[in-house]
């Protein structure tokens, strides 16, 4: 009898598998986050008698939960630690919900995980440093948020981030100089925080730099008057900082950028309109598909 235990053990795991169609461990995770979040007053929720593979947004493949999307889906509460379980996840998309609280350490152990949008929230907290060990990060949404402390210098770990979207939060202290490392980088967005210092010249090295939102800090000194030479660079937005007056953000607007806003600008968009660049079709955080990903 004893020599059957392992075997009805395995064969019991096995059909729980089949079931649901992933290990019984991602499932209590996914179920973790569905009680934490109040899943029955979700916009579309989850019927939790059918197997995970039939939950709306999440994605199973080879028995493992890859995509968790769940974008705009009335999500209210607190994210679990047991989040961290999902080791298979490359796409992680809960933006626009009304989550709180603190980033769970454990995202950092999702060493697969592509995209990871978590913009437009309630989240409090810093930024967990361990990010810096998600490699395969192309994507890494936070905006709008109320997230405090300064920026991890361990984001400059990230060499295939395209896109770092920091904005609207409570971030202080300096830009750190480890961002200039980040040579993938298409979309750099720390505007309306508390960011205070230089604007670090390591970033004038970032050739495929399209977008760059530093508007609304407490930045000073002069702006590296190279950024606005960056061979794709299409928008700028400087204003409502302390920049020196000798900066380039006071000579004549470049006219190969399609939008460049700097204090004493004639065309200024805003708090409302740069708002409203991150859920349009060209730069927006709604879509979790990013065209340049591999």
């Amino acid at each position: 009898m004893r020599k059957l235990l392992p075997f009805l053990l395995l064969t019991q795991l096995s059909y729980g598998m089949v079931r649901s169609g992933v290990s019984p461990i991602e499932k209590q995770a996914l179920l973790d986050l569905y009680h934490n979040t109040l899943g029955t007053q979700w916009t579309v929720s989850w019927d939790l008698s059918n197997p995970v593979s039939e939950w709306s947004g999440v994605t199973v493949d080879k028995g493992h939960v890859v995509t968790l999307d769940l974008f705009n889906n009335n999500l209210s509460g607190t994210l679990p630690e047991s989040i961290g379980a999902l080791k298979h996840l490359k796409v992680l998309n809960l933006a626009f919900n009304s989550l709180q609280g603190a980033l769970p350490q454990s995202i950092g152990a999702l060493h697969q995980l592509e995209v990871l949008r978590l913009g437009k929230n309630r989240l409090t907290g810093t930024i967990p440093p361990n990010l810096g060990q998600l490699k395969e990060l192309r994507v890494l949404d936070l905006f709008h948020n109320k997230l405090s402390g300064t920026i991890p210098t361990s984001l400059g770990l990230l060499n295939r981030l395209q896109v770092l979207q920091l904005s609207y939060n409570f971030l202080s202290g300096s830009i750190p100089q480890t961002l200039g490392e980040l040579k993938a980088l298409q979309r750099l967005e720390l505007a309306d925080n508390r960011l205070s210092g230089e604007v670090p010249q390591s970033i004038v090295g970032l050739d495929q730099l399209q977008m760059l939102a530093l508007s609304d800090n407490r930045l000073s000194g002069s702006f590296p008057e190279e950024l606005l030479r960056l061979p794709k660079l299409q928008l700028v937005q400087l204003q409502h900082n302390n920049f020196t007056a000798d900066t380039a953000t006071k000579r004549r607007t470049p006219t190969d950028l399609a939008l460049f806003d700097y204090d004493g600008s004639d065309t200024l968009v805003g708090k409302k309109r740069f708002l409203q660049l991150h859920v349009s079709g060209n730069f927006g955080t709604a879509d979790t598909k990013f065209e340049d990903v591999d």
